[in-house]
């Protein structure tokens, strides 16, 4: 486990680890709903789909403002250099770029069902990279946390199965597939990258530097959707497909609005549970909404709640408690460390 940064206190540390789950959730579920009234009310344009995912990173520039960088003591370790830092975040971009086009497609080619069942391989993606580029160690309580919640995922994918057939052509769906699996492993190696970023290069440790990353790679990735969007002809086709959108054109640019906004939130959650916690931890949160998605569609679209999505919340909800668990053993243990540090040095 990563351990916590000396300059927190421990209440500090949770409120931001609890700070950023609730943005995680709450933004992913957001959008992923917003995603879904788009698609169903007459939306159709992957590059739009892809655009709103990044699109609304002024808004970075309002926390920006709020909670600058205080100034850094001075220490023997120079500042990473401005072509280092410009690689990082173009690089970042457009691997982001990337794996949310690859998102679009494997949503509009494939059922809900096995969209779903293919994104919980992030976290088997994810414990790979955490392996190799983050000295992550795992743990019974880790795994176990880890095993429920992709289970959590696939019975809700088993269960949307049996709701409708899959009417698109083979080939399609083997793209669709495809594209979903490897914007699983990209996701999953973008956050990888981005803690390592952060241990190795930017070595701060300041709410300000989370806000940056996602703000700066968000820039590339939007540059990215944009060029795409034009290159590719389907601003043509936006005029129309706003005046024939259900429920008309304000519900139309609203929706992709606040699509946009909820994204963004949850990228800021994403970032930030990487920067306080680890990319794994980051990942299993993330997952954690896949069921949590239902309850809400249930309360706003009038879904039907059945046993599966109750049992798949409640495994989900028991991953969560254990990965929970083994960060609270590892506080403590950290706790005990530092105590017999201090009796130590003052003993000698």
């Amino acid at each position: 486990m990563q351990k916590m940064p000396s300059i927190l206190r421990h209440w500090q540390w949770w409120f931001l680890v609890i700070l950023n789950i609730f943005f995680l959730l709450s933004g992913q579920s957001v959008a992923t709903l917003l995603g879904r009234f788009y698609y169903d009310k007459g939306g159709n344009s992957k590059w739009m789909a892809t655009l709103v995912q990044t699109a609304a990173f002024p808004f970075l520039l309002i926390p920006l403002f709020l909670f600058p960088s205080s100034p850094s003591p001075s220490t023997t370790t120079p500042p990473p250099s401005v072509k280092m830092l410009a690689f990082i975040y173009i690089s970042l971009g457009l691997l982001i770029a990337g794996d949310n086009m690859m998102y679009s497609y494997g949503l509009l080619y494939l059922p809900v069902s096995t969209y779903s069942l293919i994104c919980a391989t992030q976290l088997a993606f994810n414990a790979v990279f955490s392996y190799f580029l983050n000295s992550q160690k795992f743990t019974p309580f880790i795994l176990n946390s880890v095993i429920l919640l992709t289970f959590s995922a696939a019975l809700l994918g088993v269960r949307a199965d049996s709701e409708g057939p899959n009417r698109v052509s083979a080939g399609k769906y083997a793209v669709g597939f495809l594209c979903t699996l490897g914007a699983s492993a990209t996701y999953s190696l973008i956050l990888s990258l981005m803690q390592l970023s952060f241990q190795k290069v930017l070595k701060k440790e300041t709410f300000s530097v989370v806000l940056e990353m996602q703000m700066y790679t968000s820039v590339v990735a939007t540059c990215v959707c944009v060029i795409g969007l034009f290159a590719s002809g389907e601003w043509r086709s936006l005029k129309g497909e706003m005046h024939g959108f259900e429920k008309g054109k304000t519900s139309y640019v609203m929706t992709l609005a606040w699509t946009a906004v909820g994204w963004q939130v949850c990228s800021v959650g994403v970032v930030g549970l990487i920067f306080v916690v680890s990319s794994l931890f980051s990942n299993v949160i993330s997952t954690f909404s896949l069921p949590v998605v239902p309850i809400f569609a249930v309360i706003f679209f009038h879904d039907k709640m059945d046993g599966v999505k109750i049992l798949a919340m409640l495994l989900a909800v028991w991953g969560f408690i254990s990965y929970i668990y083994q960060h609270y053993l590892d506080d403590c243990e950290s706790k005990t460390a530092t105590d017999v540090g201090e009796v130590s040095y003052s003993a000698a």
